[in-house]
């Protein structure tokens, strides 16, 4: 039986968060968004009064008793994931959590085992794989229209800045979670196998004022990759570039190949005697991917409306951190890892 409509409590009301909020609120068939979460109460005043909703917690635990709520969307610091999913599964509540999973590979098993124990729903918002583009890459490739694959390079580097707390490795383990989750996740799923090595170099290039309390945090990261099935990967990432937000990909195969993403916002390209050629630049992913967003949400809520599986599992999030763990021991140790 078909379940009339999902109450959808959000949990952490920043950027990421009100993508989600935004959806659920309107764009999102058979759900509703009911209450927010966020610890500052400055926040939720201001997510509740967008969303046109009256509800709002500071304390998650407390917006997990509310019997109302089918399910939770957690958009808060990885550091927190884990507790939070962990609860939501115990209250029965269906989970779609942001990536980063989780801080570390047990987290992200005991997280899977709470789901699984109270027969919830568990989501990870890799939301590329609901991008148009991305979906039909994967068919191409599938389909063989490129031959044997052999390469899959994965580009993603932010504008902004990071935000102090993201310095501390340990509270944030550094770009390659916060960044390239989702090229990790990306070049796993195109190429169909698992990691088996990886060897990443990094360093600080930006972020000055990290250097002397954060020496082990890294602004830009390249990793490189075989896979199980033998084919190689390529990660290039990095923060407050300014320039613009650039996600690209290249999946090259025997007989051919077939490149993701433009850094060009528009087709609009302009020609000036004193400024010579300019044209728009993308400059945020909430942009650039809002339409992957809102499938990826559109999906969740089917899974769970019809009780069905979900199309990005625990397990998937499970296999990205592993991948950020064991790229940024490479980074500290010189060695190639595996896994």
């Amino acid at each position: 039986m078909i379940k009339d409509r999902v109450n959808i409590c959000l949990i952490g009301a920043g950027r990421a968060g009100m993508i989600h909020g935004r959806n659920f609120a309107s764009r999102v068939p058979g759900a509703c968004i009911i209450s927010v979460c966020d610890p500052s109460e400055e926040a939720c005043a201001a997510a509740a009064g967008e969303l046109g909703i009256t509800d709002t917690f500071t304390d998650y635990c407390e917006a997990l008793r509310d019997e109302r709520v089918d399910a939770v969307v957690v958009v808060t610091p990885t550091a927190y994931h884990r507790d939070i999913v962990i609860a939501a599964a115990k209250a029965g509540k269906h989970i779609l959590c942001e990536k980063p999973m989780a801080m570390n590979a047990q987290e992200c098993e005991e997280m899977i085992q709470a789901a699984e124990e109270n027969h919830v729903k568990l989501q990870v918002g890799f939301m590329r794989r609901f991008d148009a583009s991305f979906v039909r890459a994967k068919e191409l490739l599938d389909s063989g229209a490129v031959g044997d694959l052999v390469l899959v390079k994965s580009l993603t580097r932010g504008p902004s800045i990071p935000k102090p707390w993201m310095y501390d490795i340990h509270k944030s383990n550094g770009p390659l979670a916060e960044v390239n989750s989702h090229d990790i996740d990306t070049m796993r799923w195109f190429s169909g196998s698992e990691f088996q090595t990886v060897y990443a170099l990094a360093g600080n290039y930006r972020c000055g004022d990290a250097r002397q309390d954060f020496p082990d945090f890294y602004d830009n990261v390249i990793l490189n990759a075989r896979f199980a099935n033998g084919v190689l990967g390529c990660l290039d990432g990095a923060q407050g570039v300014r320039y613009g937000y650039d996600a690209r990909v290249e999946i090259l195969g025997t007989k051919g190949s077939i490149m993701l993403g433009d850094l060009q916002d528009k087709t609009t390209v302009v020609y000036t005697m004193d400024g010579g050629k300019t044209a728009d630049v993308v400059q945020s992913w909430m942009h650039l991917f809002r339409e992957a967003y809102l499938n990826e949400d559109i999906s969740f809520v089917k899974a769970v409306r019809e009780d069905g599986p979900v199309l990005v599992t625990g397990r998937d999030g499970l296999m990205a951190v592993r991948v950020v763990n064991a790229g940024n021991k490479s980074i500290v140790t010189g060695n190639v890892v595996e896994l």
